[in-house]
């Protein structure tokens, strides 16, 4: 199975489960990895056979951007479900992260996996 991937696509949003993170966006970064089969985009080299990770990354951003989720693990959820929503990706694996959350550490987050049969 081949890979398309967005990597370090940079949101603000309101996340979190403190009373302060409900009033102030914070930065969330997210990394979305598809699973599809490219072999006819790359023989017919036409749009239509490809995921579009153009639209796929405005729609992660969008719904990131305004789901004011409370975890990082149901926003995460959230985004496999939207990449799974394109006909042809198969699996999805998107990592949701919160940097400077914790104190010395450069980010934290949560990697989840989804499967279209799931």
């Amino acid at each position: 199975m081949d890979k398309i991937f967005i990597k370090d696509l940079l949101v603000r949003g309101i996340i979190g489960i403190r009373d302060w993170e409900r009033d102030v966006e914070q930065d969330i970064l997210i990394n979305v990895t598809v699973y599809t089969d490219t072999l006819r985009a790359a023989e017919s080299d036409d749009i239509i056979d490809c995921v579009d990770y153009s639209a796929l990354a405005t729609k992660v951003q969008a719904h990131a951007k305004t789901a004011k989720r409370l975890t990082v693990e149901a926003l995460a959820n959230d985004l496999a479900k939207i990449c799974l929503e394109v006909p042809l990706v198969k699996k999805a694996v998107v990592r949701v992260e919160k940097p400077g959350a914790v104190r010395f550490a450069k980010s934290v987050g949560v990697e989840v996996e989804r499967k279209r049969d799931e």
